[in-house]
């Protein structure tokens, strides 16, 4: 398997412990840069609200397997969480888009730390993305 990086995340979270646990809760702007060969792929993006920004966290641990979440004592599996920490570091944000300007897409409701790599950009549609109550199983 290779993941290729499509480019990088400028964000205002610097260090651990400064990212918010999730992101659709502050209102902090960041800059999505979209290297240069992958670029022509953001065409109509302009036109999208809200896209799913799929990254990695570079700075996670990948020997986690358990863990507590910011909201509890209770030690959980990594997979019941969105722990940064986990054996494949990848992250998920739903993220307003704010403008586009070339190759770099500002956004909000990013929770990534600076320089995340981006490893892929979907739009966001609520019809198929988002899950009714009744829906549940």
């Amino acid at each position: 398997m290779e993941l290729v990086p499509i480019g990088i995340i400028h964000s205002p979270y610097k260090r651990k412990g400064e990212a918010p646990h999730q992101g659709r809760a502050r209102n902090e702007e960041a800059i999505l840069e979209i290297y240069p060969e992958f670029q022509e792929g953001l065409q109509d993006i302009e036109k999208k609200k809200h896209i799913i920004v799929l990254y990695w966290c570079h700075l996670g641990k990948r020997d986690v397997i358990k863990t507590a979440t910011p909201w509890g004592p209770e030690i959980k599996g990594v997979f019941a969480t969105r722990s940064p920490n986990r054996p494949n570091p990848i992250a998920f944000c739903v993220a307003d888009l704010i403008k586009v300007e070339g190759n770099k897409l500002y956004v909000k409701g990013v929770d990534a730390l600076d320089k995340s790599p981006i490893l892929d950009i979907k739009p966001y549609v609520y019809e198929l993305d988002s899950v009714k109550p009744e829906d549940r199983l």
